[in-house]
């Protein structure tokens, strides 16, 4: 079997996605970091000429990009037989699966991210109302259930599987706080069960580089906004 390369930065939710469902599926691969100081590489822009993003997935010379498509590709390709499968086998449930792990990018990991770059109060305090409204409606989908996927956990597990630690890091380094246990109890459950797993937790950055990182994100943004009058 050839081996498969993942395009990375080393604290991104995206490509840790891709991490954990190649490691779920009992796949070897290498990880190829991007050096953001010294720009896009070569292998990057060609790997990945339309949206010039990480991650991309490098399967023996072909190359796939964004990390919800990859999640799927992986699913796909190695399926059957003793691979672990990320989603279900029952169409409605696949396409609830589908649409919650949108839900949860575009408004859910969106609007965190809105939230945490934004200077001006109003615009953050806004933010962060929409990520509220929107976490709560993940709090509905995994209520009663020890993950989204039921008793193991699944492509939606992996997508939402940035809240147990880099918001945490995102409400630091952004000067907010969005996410309160009280009001989102079985996501707290949740966040702690997925971190629990010795698979996942191995995949994730530690927290001074993950803080590192969203700090200097932040100032490398505050430095491409025009002057203010």
């Amino acid at each position: 079997m050839a081996k498969l390369k993942i395009i990375v930065s080393a604290a991104s939710f995206f490509c840790t996605r891709i991490e954990w469902a190649l490691k779920l599926k009992g796949l070897e691969y290498e990880l190829t970091f991007e050096d953001w100081d010294k720009g896009k590489s070569e292998l990057l822009l060609k790997s990945n000429p339309v949206h010039k993003k990480i991650p991309v997935l490098l399967d023996d010379g072909v190359a796939i990009a964004e990390s919800k498509v990859i999640l799927e590709y992986i699913d796909e390709k190695w399926k059957g037989g003793d691979f672990y499968p990320l989603l279900p086998q029952d169409p409605y449930e696949r396409a609830q699966a589908r649409f919650w792990a949108q839900f949860a990018d575009d408004k859910c990991a969106y609007s965190t991210w809105r939230a945490w770059h934004a200077e001006d109060a109003l615009e953050k305090e806004k933010a962060m109302e929409a990520a509220l409204e929107s976490f709560a409606y993940l709090e509905k989908q995994i209520q009663g259930k020890k993950f989204f996927a039921g008793d193991k956990i699944g492509h939606l597990d992996l997508v939402a599987g940035w809240i147990p630690r880099w918001l945490g890091v995102m409400e630091e380094t952004g000067g907010m706080k969005i996410f309160d246990a009280e009001r989102f109890p079985s996501l707290r459950e949740w966040g702690e069960n997925f971190m629990d797993i010795p698979l996942i937790k191995d995949c994730v950055p530690p927290r001074d580089v993950l803080v590192d990182h969203f700090f200097r994100g932040l100032s490398h943004l505050r430095s491409l906004e025009p002057n203010k009058p």
